[in-house]
């Protein structure tokens, strides 16, 4: 595989919960996270001592952020008004060379800055609410 554009790692919502996906206009810098909670079940009995993870237990989640400048009235208002009203949209995260990542998601962080001589600015966070498909290219 060869080195693949930060550029190419696409953030999409949802804008009418019907599937209609547009890329979240203007941002700069995304990432994508997955995590998983272990449940240890190591006793005095566990071979060598050795930590023991019970298989296929936990929780599993995953939080997208991201920031950029602004470009697009209609996913900003998009994004503004899912968080606000406390949605859970579909998103997307397109993920070069590797797949689509595909569920519902909270913004849990919405940000806005700037400064008198240069541009506007937001950042956001967003958390997994609910089981992620995952489709390979």
């Amino acid at each position: 595989m060869s080195a693949q554009a930060g550029k190419d790692l696409l953030v999409k919502i949802d804008m009418t919960g019907s599937g209609e996906f547009q890329t979240a206009a203007g941002l700069r810098a995304t990432r994508i996270s997955f995590n998983a909670d272990t449940i240890d079940v190591t006793s005095l009995e566990s071979q060598g001592g050795w930590r023991e993870l019970m298989s296929g237990a936990g929780m599993r989640s995953a939080s997208i952020s991201g920031s950029g400048v602004f470009k697009d009235e209609e996913t900003d208002e998009r994004a503004r008004s899912a968080f606000f009203s406390a949605e859970t949209p579909v998103f997307q995260v397109v993920i070069p060379d590797f797949g689509t990542v595909e569920g519902a998601f909270q913004i849990t962080t919405l940000e806005y800055s700037g400064s008198h001589d240069g541009e506007a600015t937001y950042e956001m966070s967003l958390a997994s609410a609910g089981p992620l498909l995952f489709s390979a290219l």
